[in-house]
C-alpha cells in the first residue's frame, strides 16, 4: 500500500507529479475498466479518493474539460497529456455532483483546485469513484513510477 501522497511540491523542475485527490494510490492495474487496466490509453495510476477537491497534478495548461464535468485533460510544460477521469461511468451522470472551477485553455498551477466532485451523491450512482490518472502521450521509453518517493515519470 503507497501512503498518501497528497502533497504540494515546490520546485519548477520538481519531477514528482501531485496526486491530484485525496485517497489511497493505486496501481493503474486495478482500475475496474481494461481500457485503463490495460493502459490502452497510456499509463498512469488511480486513486481510490477520501475527498472530492480534484487537483492539478502538474503545471501546465487544461485542454479540455469535458462538457459532464467528470474528466480534465491537461498539458504540462514538457508537452504530457493528462487525463483525469473521475469514477467509471460517470460520462452517464451529465455532470450531476460535478463542478468545473477551471476552463479549456486555463494556465493551471500544481495544486490548483480543477474539479469539485460530490462523491456522497455519486458513489452509488456509478460502478466505482476509483479515479484513473493516465498519461496519455509518453514516449516509449517513459514509465510511470509510484513509490515511497512519490509519483515520477522515468
Amino acid at each position: 500500500m503507497f501512503k498518501n501522497l497528497f502533497k504540494k511540491k515546490t520546485s519548477e523542475n520538481d519531477p514528482f507529479i501531485l496526486q491530484p485527490l485525496e485517497g489511497q494510490l493505486l496501481p493503474i492495474e486495478s482500475v475496474p475498466d481494461p481500457v485503463f487496466s490495460q493502459k490502452m490509453m497510456g499509463d498512469g495510476f488511480a486513486i481510490q479518493p477520501t475527498k472530492g477537491t480534484v487537483v492539478s497534478p502538474v503545471d501546465g495548461k487544461v485542454i479540455s474539460v469535458f462538457p459532464t464535468k467528470h474528466a480534465v485533460t491537461l498539458v504540462d510544460h514538457n508537452g504530457r497529456e493528462i487525463l483525469i477521469h473521475v469514477g467509471m461511468e460517470t460520462v452517464s451522470l451529465k455532470g450531476e455532483g460535478f463542478t468545473a472551477l477551471i476552463k479549456d485553455g486555463q494556465t493551471v498551477k500544481k495544486g490548483q483546485r480543477l474539479l469539485e466532485v460530490d462523491f456522497e451523491l455519486i458513489k452509488d450512482k456509478v460502478p466505482s469513484i476509483i479515479t484513473p490518472v493516465v498519461f496519455t502521450n509518453l514516449s516509449d521509453n517513459e514509465k510511470i513510477i509510484h513509490d515511497e518517493q512519490g509519483i515520477r515519470i522515468s
